[in-house]
């Protein structure tokens, strides 16, 4: 599949919002940290994926209630469902200069996950920190993909080549207006 930008501007994919603060506090204390052990892009590239992988549970896998949007809420708290680990996740990787984007697959509902643009290398490739039991097997890799889940275009699932420079607005919304994760799963969108 050929990823799309939604935007040629490569500098949009390194920008701060309201979702994504690689300017907060805590997102450039978790960097520091990450970085003391990754001397460069592919280094830190993966050590951020195997933190918002690892470290941060998926709330439905851990029963966490709360609903978290922003990056810097995401890795204070440490849950979030997919959308949220995508914002940290891409929070981390702008914060260190590598360019990063938003991109969603449709299964029963959305999913989020992210691309990243490292370094030397012309393609983006997909990255799926989602974690937990249902996506352990996603890995970082750059020779392929290995995310949480493949899609079945034989049940209408889709891979969206869009890499989104901002978080998709139906995503946005709902997790903005869930006022907790039952709410949320009522919320969530089927379709982009």
């Amino acid at each position: 599949m050929e990823l799309i930008q939604n935007t040629s501007d490569l500098a949009a994919y390194l920008a701060a919002d309201d979702a994504i603060d690689h300017e907060h506090p805590v997102v450039r204390r978790t960097v520091a940290t990450l970085s003391a052990d990754a001397p460069d892009a592919y280094a830190y590239a993966e050590a951020a994926f195997t933190f918002v992988r690892d470290a941060i549970p998926h709330s439905v896998d851990s029963g966490d209630p709360r609903v978290t949007w922003r990056a810097s809420d995401v890795l204070e708290t440490r849950t979030g469902i997919c959308y949220a680990k995508s914002h940290a996740l891409v929070a981390l990787l702008r914060a260190r200069g590598i360019p990063a984007a938003l991109c969603y697959q449709k299964f029963e509902a959305v999913h989020g996950l992210i691309a990243l643009k490292l370094p030397g290398r012309e393609r983006w490739v997909r990255q799926d920190a989602r974690g937990g039991e249902a996506g352990a097997g996603a890995q970082f890799r750059l020779d392929r993909e290995q995310l949480a889940f493949a899609v079945r275009p034989e049940f209408n699932e889709v891979d969206y080549p869009v890499l989104f420079a901002e978080p998709h607005p139906a995503v946005l919304q709902c997790l903005r207006d869930a006022v907790d994760r039952p709410r949320l799963a009522q919320l969530l969108p089927t379709a982009l």
